[in-house]
């Protein structure tokens, strides 16, 4: 049991944060959407909160394979920084800095990477603080690169966020079926990505990465590959 418990292991997120004195904590800081999440455009109003859960079995590879495991991706990189910068307000340079070293601990060339799961919280600070981030990592690949926010539509869920976005990712690369971008009107000039915009985009992928920023500077980015 001990040696198998070496080789496999359970992760994820929940949170609950739906209650009078929650919203009125995130209304107060003037980022909340009076209508809906629509990251990445021009029209964006702020995130909305959500509640939800994701749970991950990982396993080393000879593990899974010997018990017949449908393995739906590899987790082959992590990047974290803190940058403290500002409590709220979000540096480029802090994200690129976890973009960057989450694709070389997975020994990932920036070319491979085909898709990216964005924080895209729909703020008009962090939306086009992690185009500019993505630009300074990728360079002109960014333009190869499809980009989405799941908080489009199961919300900010604070805690549970890098679970349930990194299970949108592994599932787009899975199902070679990317997620979209709800809500998404007209492109903000200064997120200057490719969005998937509204529905779903089939593409078979190699690499993804699926990124988490929070307040004071806190980054942390998993790069996944698809498993043939």
């Amino acid at each position: 049991r001990a040696a198998a418990a070496e080789r496999a292991s359970r992760g994820g997120g929940s949170e609950a944060p739906l209650c009078y004195g929650n919203l009125k904590a995130w209304e107060s800081m003037r980022v909340v959407s009076a209508d809906t999440c629509r990251p990445f455009s021009k029209d964006r109003t702020g995130m909305i909160l959500g509640e939800g859960a994701a749970m991950f079995v990982m396993e080393t590879l000879d593990h899974a394979q010997a018990r017949g495991a449908n393995i739906l991706a590899e987790i082959v990189g992590f990047g974290m920084s803190a940058d403290a910068h500002h409590l709220t307000m979000p540096l480029a340079n802090g994200a690129a800095k976890a973009m960057r070293q989450a694709i070389e601990d997975g020994n990932i060339a920036p070319e491979q990477v085909g898709y990216a799961n964005a924080h895209g919280t729909a703020t008009q600070a962090n939306d086009a603080m992690e185009a500019q981030a993505l630009r300074l990592v990728f360079g002109n690949h960014t333009n190869k690169i499809a980009v989405s926010s799941t908080k489009s539509m199961h919300g900010h869920t604070l805690g549970a966020a890098g679970a349930i976005e990194s299970a949108a990712t592994v599932l787009g690369l899975h199902n070679k079926i990317l997620p979209p971008t709800a809500n998404f009107t007209e492109l903000d000039p200064e997120c200057d990505i490719d969005v998937i915009a509204n529905e779903a985009r089939p593409a078979e992928v190699d690499a993804a990465i699926s990124s988490s920023f929070a307040f004071g500077g806190l980054n942390a980015v998993l790069t996944f590959r698809s498993w043939q």
